[in-house]
């Protein structure tokens, strides 16, 4: 293609691929995408695939095989190590790639504040590795606590501990007590109730689901309580040596397992103006989520505070919704011929969290109203069946739960652990 503009987007998550999507077969760009990882998944379930609920390949896709009708589109698998944007390139772990157009894509990564023992002894949630590595080892402790007679040393391993009471840590603590319910006694018969330890929900705001409504607050409360969760909210997570996690208000609990959903920052790269840094090591944007200082250069998603909206003083949501908006709304822009571009402008679309079997909690557009319970719970099945990128993945994940529906199990509680050849990288 003559006179087509190199477009080069790093990050394959919601708002990459969603651009990628929008300017497929376009032609007046050749576009590359760039992703540490071959394949896409669906963050919003990463908690079942670690909890042993789903499959990995449920919930991912190969880009190759995603992007093969775009004949405009290439894919390239590397880690970006630095922009240059003077030199209008990016620097990858295997090589460089030129670009006239670089849209930063690359989402969120876990934040431990610093906090050098809880990034060494907990447990992140935040990749399909993480889900993997968290699956393996819980199973592992349960295994390995029918083999333990000193019951204070099994409670340990039967102890969770999850820092962070958004979305993900109720739906992990709500999942986890259904098993403790319903699984662990049937698949481990040497344990007896007596010996299953505690699920402990940790946040320093006063209530879980701190950013949905009150309503919505309750009755989440009300149901883990129910569940049998310990919550334990106004209170931080200061200390985790691997076998006590030590808490802001003094109290210490007893456990190997600590799970950390307390928090994400966006990922920073080498190259960029410190100017151009925000909130959350987000990359300040105007509304046409163009990065400050640069003038090919946006960002979109969970990487981008866009400092001029009102609305939303602190950055847009870290979530699908705002990353798939503004993917569509630079695509359109990239696609006028001419045209004065439109600023972004969000539509929020209400926020949604599931509790557990029959339970969960919708807020609509503004927090006026919310519903909850069954109804709420039916939502919450459809959007994230609809969320996921190709029909065979939507089809096998509504399998999947009706399975568990019917029956209050699952088929996933492999410990599969991979070995690393040290010529992989060869």
């Amino acid at each position: 293609m003559k006179n087509t503009k190199k477009i080069v987007v790093v990050g394959g998550g919601f708002a990459g691929l969603e651009f990628v999507k929008r300017l497929g077969n376009s032609p007046y760009y050749q576009i590359t995408l760039v992703d540490t990882n071959n394949y896409n998944f669906f963050p919003p379930l990463i908690y079942q695939v670690s909890t042993g609920f789903m499959e990995p390949s449920a919930i991912s896709y190969p880009f190759r095989k995603i992007l093969r009708k775009l004949k405009n589109v290439r894919f390239r698998l590397g880690t970006l190590e630095k922009v240059v944007p003077e030199e209008n390139k990016i620097l990858l772990n295997n090589g460089e790639l030129e670009y006239d157009i670089l849209v930063m894509a690359t989402g969120t990564e876990t934040n431990f504040f610093g906090n050098k023992n809880i990034e060494k002894y907990s447990l992140p949630m935040k990749t399909i590795s993480d889900a993997l590595s968290l699956r393996n080892t819980i199973l592992t402790r349960f295994d390995r606590a029918t083999r333990i007679h000193d019951l204070e040393e099994r409670k340990k391993h039967l102890t969770f501990v999850i820092a962070g009471a958004g979305p993900t840590g109720v739906e992990l603590s709500g999942i986890l007590a259904e098993m403790k319910s319903s699984i662990i006694i049937k698949d481990y018969p040497e344990l007896k109730e007596s010996d299953l330890g505690e699920i402990h929900l940790i946040d320093g705001q006063k209530s879980v689901l701190a950013p949905m409504s009150q309503n919505a607050q309750k009755y989440t409360t009300k149901k883990l309580i129910e569940l049998g969760v310990n919550l334990i909210m106004n209170t931080m997570v200061n200390d985790f040596d691997g076998e006590i996690v030590y808490l802001s208000n003094g109290q210490k609990i007893q456990s190997k397992n600590l799970i950390w959903a307390a928090g994400v920052s966006a990922k920073t790269f080498e190259g960029f103006s410190k100017d151009s840094i925000g909130i959350g090591k987000r990359l300040k944007t105007n509304q046409l989520n163009q990065v400050l200082l640069y003038d090919n250069i946006y960002a979109l998603g969970d990487s981008c505070f866009i400092i001029d909206d009102e609305k939303y003083p602190n950055g847009h949501p870290q979530l699908a919704q705002p990353a798939l908006q503004q993917a569509k709304n630079l695509a359109d822009n990239l696609s006028r011929e001419n045209k004065s571009w439109k600023p972004f402008q969000y539509n929020d679309k209400g926020s949604l969290a599931i509790i557990g079997r029959n339970k969960a909690v919708l807020d609509f557009p503004g927090k006026k109203r919310s519903l909850k319970g069954f109804g709420a719970w039916l939502i919450w099945i459809f959007v994230h069946i609809m969320g996921l990128v190709n029909f065979k993945n939507k089809i096998r994940t509504l399998y999947n739960w009706i399975g568990y529906y019917i029956y209050k199990d699952q088929y996933f509680r492999m410990i599969i652990k991979p070995t690393e050849r040290n010529n992989a990288n060869h």
